[in-house]
């Protein structure tokens, strides 16, 4: 059960009624059976000065990058089974594995194991995981990142596992849970 109360649309504001407006625009069915929003979004409307703005990075990050759709999701993946965030792999694993990622690429990044990986995935994944362990990304992997994606890519790539540490971060912190009958990748 999530910390924070449940909100449904028409218990809110009008401000948080356009985030959440906003919100369900751009990203299809989000809204539970109970009327309230699934994932990291209840959080937002919670916070519609913040939550708003949140939504429009995330849209903008994975809707209007350089950066090819099966790129973005090795990333945020990664970046997922780094904080363990059930919610944001339950979503994310799915997309991976809808544009292009491999089944065992994806279960060996739920383990923490290193995948074996096309090159540009690889490369992909070598940032987002130097990024979520250290903070930093060493010279060998920022060079291929470089290569891969040019200096607009790599600031695209950089901020999306920010962003989606972040979004782990407010589901894990907000004990958001998975849709009924899903399964947990790491159970507690």
């Amino acid at each position: 059960m999530s910390r924070l109360p449940l909100q449904t649309r028409d218990a809110l504001d009008d401000d948080a009624q356009k985030v959440w407006d906003s919100i369900t625009a751009s990203r299809g069915a989000i809204v539970a059976d109970e009327g309230h929003l699934i994932g990291p979004f209840n959080a937002w409307v919670t916070a519609p000065g913040i939550g708003g703005r949140l939504a429009e990075l995330g849209a903008a990050l994975r809707f209007e990058s350089s950066i090819e759709r099966r790129l973005l999701e090795v990333a945020i993946i990664t970046v997922g089974a780094r904080w363990k965030a059930e919610f944001e792999w339950w979503a994310h694993s799915r997309m991976a594995l809808h544009f292009g990622v491999s089944p065992e690429a994806i279960e060996a990044i739920a383990r923490g194991a290193t995948p074996s990986l096309p090159d540009d995935e690889a490369v992909v994944h070598a940032v987002a995981r130097q990024l979520v362990d250290s903070g930093h990304i060493d010279a060998p992997t920022y060079e291929a990142a470089h290569q891969l994606l040019g200096d607009r890519g790599v600031v695209e790539l950089v901020t999306l596992c920010g962003y989606y540490s972040l979004v782990s971060f407010s589901l894990n912190a907000f004990e958001v849970p998975l849709p009924p009958g899903e399964t947990p990748t790491w159970p507690a």
